[in-house]
C-alpha cells in the first residue's frame, strides 16, 4: 500500500485530510510530518511567499518531498471577502500579524480583525468564498487542484466546530448554517478543501502510484 505524507502542522487540517483519504477510491496509507520524522523548523514559515494559493501549495509539497523523499500532499487555503477586495486571501492565517499566537488564539485574533475591517468598509455585502489549492508531488509528478465554496460572513460566530474562520462562514449549501455548525460529513461534502482533494485524489488514481512522468512539469487546474 502506498504511503503519502500529509504536509501540514495544522491539527484541524489533519483531521479533515485523514477523513478524505479514508473515503478515497485510491487505497493508500497517510502519515503526518511527525510520523515521517520531520521536525518543525523556522524555514517552514517562509514557504508561503507567493500571491496564489496554487503556488504556495506546490512550494510546500516540493519542500517536504525534498525533506522526506516520499510522495507528499500539501495545501494552501484561505478566505476571500468581496467587500475587502478578496482579502485576507493567501494571508488568511497570518492576517493579524500575530506571530506570537497559535491555534485558537490566532483564529480569534484573525476573526476579530475580519469583523473590524468589514465594519470599516461600510459595505453591506458580506459575500465571501473559501479557496483551497491541493498539491501532490512524488518526484515524477506535480499536480495541483483548486476547490472553492461560496457563502457569506456572519455577524456573530455559530458553532464550535471547524477552525480558522469557520464559525463566521456560512456556505450557500448549508441553508444559513456555518462551517462551525456543520457535521464532519456535511463539511466533507461541500468544503473547498474537500472539493480540491477529491479532484486531486481522482487524478492520483490515474497515475498508477506515481510511476513515470515528467518531474519538471506541473499540472494545474
Amino acid at each position: 500500500m502506498n504511503v503519502i505524507v500529509l504536509a501540514t502542522r495544522s491539527s484541524g487540517k489533519l483531521r479533515e485530510l485523514r477523513a478524505l483519504f479514508a473515503a478515497a477510491p485510491r487505497r493508500c496509507r497517510v502519515i503526518d510530518l511527525h510520523e515521517a520524522g520531520v521536525p518543525e523548523t523556522a524555514a517552514e514559515d517562509d514557504l508561503e511567499v507567493f500571491d496564489s494559493f496554487e503556488a504556495n501549495a506546490l512550494a510546500k509539497a516540493l519542500y517536504f518531498h525534498a525533506r522526506t523523499g516520499m510522495p507528499v500532499v500539501a495545501d494552501d487555503s484561505g478566505l476571500c471577502v468581496l467587500a475587502l477586495g478578496d482579502r485576507p486571501g493567501v494571508l488568511s492565517k497570518r492576517w493579524s500579524g500575530r506571530a506570537d499566537l497559535t491555534g485558537r488564539a490566532l483564529d480569534e485574533e484573525n476573526n476579530r480583525l475580519l469583523l473590524e475591517r468589514l465594519a470599516e468598509s461600510g459595505s453591506m455585502d458580506r459575500s465571501a468564498y473559501y479557496v483551497c489549492a491541493a498539491a501532490y508531488v512524488d518526484g515524477a509528478h506535480q499536480i495541483v487542484r483548486r476547490g472553492e465554496v461560496h457563502g457569506r460572513i456572519l455577524e456573530a460566530p455559530r458553532g464550535a466546530g471547524g477552525f480558522g474562520y469557520d464559525p463566521y462562514f456560512a456556505p450557500n449549501e448549508l441553508d444559513g448554517r456555518s462551517f462551525g455548525e456543520a457535521s464532519v460529513e456535511e463539511k466533507q461534502r461541500v468544503s473547498h478543501r474537500a472539493r480540491a482533494f477529491r479532484d486531486l485524489l481522482e487524478q492520483l488514481v490515474s497515475i498508477d502510484g506515481g510511476a513515470g512522468g515528467d518531474p519538471a512539469s506541473a499540472e494545474v487546474a
